[in-house]
């Protein structure tokens, strides 16, 4: 079925077809005579068609770093709102943190016709990004970090850090830190540097024994504390990037006989649903994520329909959440 024959089943012409479609002016009688056929043999528009005649796909390419994240899935709930509400679909392309993946991935939505804009949920810029991003045509919004020349959204890493350490740091004298790796710029850079600017704060200087960066799983947590108990015996607080790296260290602690807050403290970033039921509760950050992705869904919207085209940053705000792993 084509709308060839739809007009002809219609009893008009091809061009009024085409009208009603497009929510072009069709007389009333027609309208209805078009919705019937229409209805009867479940036709369904070609995007494809529609794409190639007004160049647009409706279509939004999302670049996520892994599918299991709970940040990456409260993001993407913010913008799926935004985007659907404004006619957009979202192509979901999952990189599992891989670098050259990511890179493809601009790549291939930047060839004609894929669509219309990309959001990119960002944890590293590499020379090679920087090449694709030099040359993309399309509307592009950056999420999660902060890149010069780009319209971006970003959560406040630094000042999340700083806050929930001089938190801990009231009952705590002997803190450490395991962080991600430092060339995801807000996660691993700007975290650790919010760490050590509150134990300047605090007068207290962190042996690098205390300081273990690793990835965000709960395995590699458990892992960077019995790194830390083997080195620094005397810590007392341990401050974690993410709440993943979290649940390591409370598993390991627990494992090792340590009581948590009573003989270390523990806090996270991140507040997803297991900080709540977590054995004891963990002390972390709530960073606005789902927020942010209806900031950077609403962003790109303007830059595809040239209603605001101006270039934006936009850091996000957090909250302390205090529960039973600190003292």
């Amino acid at each position: 079925m084509d709308i060839n024959q739809i007009a002809q089943l219609a009893g008009v012409s091809r061009a009024t077809v085409s009208r009603y479609l497009n929510d072009g002016y069709v007389s009333q009688e027609k309208r209805a005579a078009i919705a019937r056929v229409i209805k009867e043999t479940g036709y369904v528009p070609s995007q494809y068609a529609k794409s190639l005649r007004t160049g647009k796909s409706n279509v939004v390419g999302v670049i996520i770093p892994k599918i299991n994240s709970a940040s990456v899935s409260r993001m993407v709930a913010g913008m799926t709102t935004v985007l659907n509400e404004a006619g957009y679909q979202l192509l979901l392309a999952n990189t599992d943190n891989d670098e050259t993946r990511e890179v493809g991935f601009l790549r291939l939505f930047g060839e004609k016709n894929q669509v219309d804009g990309i959001i990119l949920i960002a944890t590293v810029f590499t020379p090679a990004h920087e090449e694709v991003l030099g040359s993309l045509k399309l509307p592009l919004v950056v999420l999660n970090q902060s890149h010069p020349g780009k319209s971006c959204v970003y959560q406040n890493n630094e000042g999340a850090l700083h806050d929930i350490t001089e938190l801990a740091l009231r009952k705590g004298s002997h803190p450490a830190y395991i962080g991600v790796h430092e060339e995801d710029t807000s996660a691993g850079r700007m975290s650790h540097r919010g760490f050590l600017e509150a134990c300047r704060e605090a007068g207290i200087e962190v042996p690098d024994c205390a300081q273990v960066v690793t990835t965000s799983t709960v395995d590699t947590g458990y892992a960077a504390t019995e790194q830390v108990l083997r080195d620094y015996p005397e810590v007392d607080t341990i401050v974690c990037a993410t709440d993943s790296i979290a649940y390591g260290t409370l598993t390991c602690l627990k494992e090792y006989g340590h009581r948590v807050p009573e003989d270390i403290q523990v806090t996270g970033i991140g507040d997803s649903d297991l900080s709540q039921i977590v054995n004891p509760s963990l002390t972390t950050v709530h960073p606005y994520y789902k927020t942010s992705g209806i900031e950077a869904a609403k962003m790109l919207v303007g830059l595809m329909n040239d209603s605001d085209t101006a270039q934006r940053d936009i850091r996000m705000g957090y909250e302390l959440v205090v529960r039973n792993s600190t003292r």
